[in-house]
């Protein structure tokens, strides 16, 4: 069952764009306290959201828009189901803590307000990509997302680490989006489908198509570089040169979830095919092994938390393409799991570096006599993220290995991969909550001090709200777990994982990992150190290759643009006239379609003769003219005599029309040659004549078979009698021609006219340009005569 939302939702997903016009005044006033006035932005759309949590746990879907496009049939529409007011509440509400969060981390920060429109437009670009229907408005939002993160990764603009990470997050995941462009068109071009709602109920239209295979490299080429699967996951941790609450907003409910989100939202119209049920989990395993090893390598605290965000992303990968129902409530529950403690753990570690001065996980220690409700939220958050009760970390990760408890070589597979990467996992979190706060406080951390309100209350309120979905799990699974894991499976399924665990294999596995996890974390220097000779070994990564990619596109770009604009006008002209006659001519030579050649006539008229000797006439003067001037002249005989054709044919308005034409050109540019110094005559050898010569008799023939073949079809006199009807009576014209240029073609007209306009404006340079140099020349002053 569907129902239709008021304007209020339309007014609510533009409400973030709105609070960013006004973040810089309010900062102005307010200072940091602006945070809790723009913090109701983002809460009141939670209270928005949150009402149709009835709506969407019965079943039902709510669904609205406006028309946009109506020739298109391209609606500014949106769609709510279980998957898409998930991801809604999720913006929205670790949203708002962002922004409380960002007042207290950047407090006294000049561009603060800056800050707050940035974070606002990326919050609201998030949120319409997530509740788009439309597939026009769904790719807006998708790419608006990356300009808005551009801006706040590259917020620090002084730094070039961060105009770097900023410019490759930009590149690849620009570049991504061109992938899903292309996807989205050729899924509308299959299925006639441009929006969601209706792609989901088309059934097997996709996986039918034999095109089925592009659409699938195309949509996973814009989920991939957006959610950071290897090897394009090198992005992801660059990003870190981004002030704090950027990367925890970034890393638990915006960007990077976004790829997460179009697989899950494509999965009942693209899943349950071999090529889904493969690539799929390669590509999600071998990430999730490959960030977790990479985060044990790393000492920064926000980088150990952002490579196992690269890592999380690729279990959420794998467990969607697994192809169980149990794995599809897995990645769902772990993925409200994720977004819970890992933005809490990064606000925690922009916490450590605010009071504490530094993020390295070494020279911290001894902090939670000082730091203690910061330390409650990192350990609550730790030990979600290890997947312990009683945080719903720990009901996602049982549903994980229920869900891959499958016979055969493939799941045992996937299953060993789970169980290492949830260990590392297990490490990270624990070196993030324990290390910075056990153990002898170290002398240079004597300042340090608990946080504002403004900090510790996000990470706090996240640790509880992970709390609280575990212990209340049925209500987790009517409102949140079960509406949203229906929408990605494609039809009704029902989650009943509580704190009791699953007796069996899967309590079993959770055994081996949590093992596993001790063994790691009491050997976790050397792990780090074994890591860091190993990669030092390799030495070649992703990033390095990023940047080798763009230095050979750059080359690449100035060695193309030497060859193929060299500075010479004379090679351009023959470049594109040997094109225009090669195009012209070669099709229908191709095709055969040489226009059969008309018989002359017995007995033209006289008239018609002289006109067309006066034509060759005009042509043989310009072609023997002794200067330039006079061939300009001679080349208005040419014009002249089509004019006298048009006339005698019975078309005065155009003769007309073409007549004024000739005698400005040639009073024109016969002004401008008089005040140039040209070379009098042409001086070009034989060979390079020849060529000239050929080229335009190629262009001449082309356009003479062209007309031929154009005037040999039957005539469509629907045109002509358009404008012989409605000239007069609408546009209150007589001279037809007139009036097609000026009305009904106007801007077609105002086009050529701007086009004259940057002519006659490189006119008056060459001439401004003559007069210095004769003035220079008069005044034999040898810098003025250097210049020219």
């Amino acid at each position: 069952m569907d129902s239709v939302t008021p304007s209020t939702t339309f007014l609510v997903l533009l409400l973030p764009f709105f609070a960013a016009l006004f973040a810089p005044l309010l900062t102005r006033v307010f200072k940091h306290n602006a945070a809790w006035i723009l913090a109701l932005v983002p809460a009141v759309m939670v209270w928005h959201f949150a009402g149709f949590l009835g709506e969407i746990a019965d079943s039902e879907v709510v669904t609205g828009g406006y028309r946009w496009i109506p020739a298109f049939n391209v609606n500014f529409s949106w769609y709510l189901d279980g998957l898409s007011l998930t991801f809604a509440l999720l913006i929205c509400g670790i949203g708002t803590l962002i922004v409380l969060y960002s007042g207290g981390y950047l407090k006294g920060h000049e561009h603060l307000g800056r800050f707050f429109s940035f974070i606002l437009m990326f919050m609201g670009s998030m949120l319409g990509l997530v509740v788009s229907d439309s597939f026009l408005m769904f790719f807006v939002f998708w790419e608006l997302t990356s300009i808005t993160s551009f801006l706040l990764i590259g917020f620090d603009h002084k730094r070039e680490a961060s105009r770097r990470a900023a410019l490759q997050a930009l590149v690849v995941t620009g570049g991504g989006g061109l992938f899903l462009l292309a996807g989205l068109l050729m899924i509308w071009n299959i299925t006639g489908i441009s929006e969601m709602s209706l792609l989901l109920r088309s059934g097997d239209i996709l996986v039918n198509s034999p095109f089925y295979i592009a659409v699938f490299v195309l949509v996973l080429g814009g989920a991939f570089t957006k959610s950071a699967q290897f090897p394009l996951h090198f992005w992801l941790p660059n990003a870190m040169e981004a002030p704090t609450p950027v990367s925890a907003y970034l890393h638990s409910a915006t960007m990077v979830k976004a790829g997460v989100y179009l697989l899950m939202r494509l999965n009942p119209v693209l899943g349950d095919t071999v090529a889904w049920e493969t690539v799929l989990p390669i590509f999600g395993g071998t990430t999730l092994i490959v960030g977790t090893l990479l985060a044990i390598r790393q000492t920064d605290l926000k980088l150990m938390l952002a490579y196992t965000t690269v890592s999380s992303l690729g279990l959420l990968v794998m467990l969607t393409g697994f192809g169980s129902e149990k794995a599809v409530s897995a990645a769902v529950m772990y993925l409200v799991a994720h977004s819970l403690f890992k933005g809490a753990l990064f606000m925690v570690a922009g916490i450590i570096d605010h009071e504490a001065g530094t993020r390295d996980v070494t020279r911290l220690g001894g902090l939670m006599s000082v730091m203690p409700i910061t330390f409650g939220a990192a350990i609550a958050s730790a030990i979600s993220m290890a997947g312990l009760p009683p945080f719903f970390g720990f009901l996602a990760k049982e549903e994980i290995y229920y869900g891959l408890a499958h016979p055969g070589f493939w799941p045992v597979l996937l299953t060993v991969v789970a169980i290492v990467g949830n260990g590392l996992m297990f490490v990270i979190g624990f070196a993030v909550a324990l290390k910075p706060f056990l153990g002898p406080k170290k002398p240079e951390l004597q300042h340090a001090h608990e946080g504002p309100v403004l900090l510790w209350l996000g990470p706090a309120t996240l640790a509880v709200f992970s709390l609280l979905t575990a212990l209340f799990s049925g209500v987790s699974h009517r409102f949140i777990t079960n509406p949203m894991s229906s929408a990605v499976e494609g039809e009704p399924l029902n989650v009943t994982i509580s704190l009791i665990p699953h007796i069996g294999l899967p309590l079993l596995l959770s055994a081996v990992t949590i093992g596993f996890g001790i063994i790691a974390y009491r050997n976790v220097d050397r792990l780090r150190a074994a890591m860091a000779n190993l990669l030092a070994a390799i030495g070649w990564g992703p990033d390095q290759g990023f940047d080798q990619f763009i230095r050979g596109l750059v080359r690449g770009s100035f060695h193309l643009t030497r060859l193929t604009q060299p500075g010479r006008l004379d090679l351009y002209m023959k470049a594109t006239f040997i094109l225009v006659a090669v195009c012209i001519i070669v099709p229908m030579v191709y095709f055969d379609e040489l226009p059969a050649f008309p018989q002359w006539p017995s007995d033209p008229p006289f008239y018609e003769l002289i006109i067309m000797a006066i034509a060759a006439i005009g042509l043989l003067s310009v072609l023997y003219a002794e200067n330039r001037l006079t061939a300009i002249v001679s080349l208005g005989i040419q014009g002249f005599a089509v004019a006298l054709l048009f006339m005698l044919f019975g078309a005065p308005d155009l003769s007309f029309t073409q007549f004024m034409v000739e005698t400005l050109s040639v009073v024109i540019l016969a002004l401008v040659m008089t005040r140039l110094r040209l070379t009098p005559t042409d001086r070009r050898p034989m060979g390079r004549t020849i060529l000239d010569l050929s080229i335009a008799v190629a262009c001449g023939i082309g356009f003479v078979l062209l007309l031929l073949s154009v005037t040999q079809l039957p005539f469509d006199s629907t045109l002509s009698e358009f404008f012989t009807r409605y000239s007069l009576s609408i546009a209150h014209g007589a001279n037809i021609v007139n009036v097609i240029l000026v009305d009904f073609r106007g801007t077609d007209t105002w086009g050529e006219i701007a086009v004259v306009m940057v002519a006659g404006l490189a006119i008056l340079s060459l001439i401004r340009i003559r007069a210095r140099s004769n003035h220079a020349i008069a005044s034999n002053d040898p810098s003025e005569e250097e210049g020219r």
